[in-house]
């Protein structure tokens, strides 16, 4: 493994993971937010590029957060990663998360 791979931030990872999975890379954002036990990484893509990061059953979804928790593992710091749904209006009440299992280090 590379240096570079290393010093890749785990929401740099996510965010570079999802901008190759959808039509529309420069619509993909990733936020962070720091609690006091774990870091929720807020991932943000186009509305018509949404089912592409859930994937079906939400298999790529699930695959996203089990990269999560093995960085999370190795960092010893816990993450969670929130996808944020939209709706046309976007309007910030109408937003809407999918339901995720947190990624822990143990």
């Amino acid at each position: 493994m590379s240096n570079s791979a290393l010093d890749t931030s785990p929401s740099d990872l996510i965010a570079e993971i999802a901008r190759s999975l959808v039509d529309t890379p420069v619509e993909v954002e990733i936020s962070s937010v720091s609690r006091d036990t774990a870091t929720v990484l807020q991932l943000r893509v186009a509305p018509s590029d949404v089912g592409k990061v859930i994937g079906k059953q939400g298999r790529t979804a699930r695959s996203l957060r089990t990269i999560l928790s093995a960085v999370s593992m190795k960092l010893h710091h816990r993450y969670t990663l929130e996808i944020l749904e939209e709706s046309h209006g976007e309007n910030p009440s109408e937003i809407h998360t999918t339901p995720h299992v947190e990624a822990s280090a143990l």
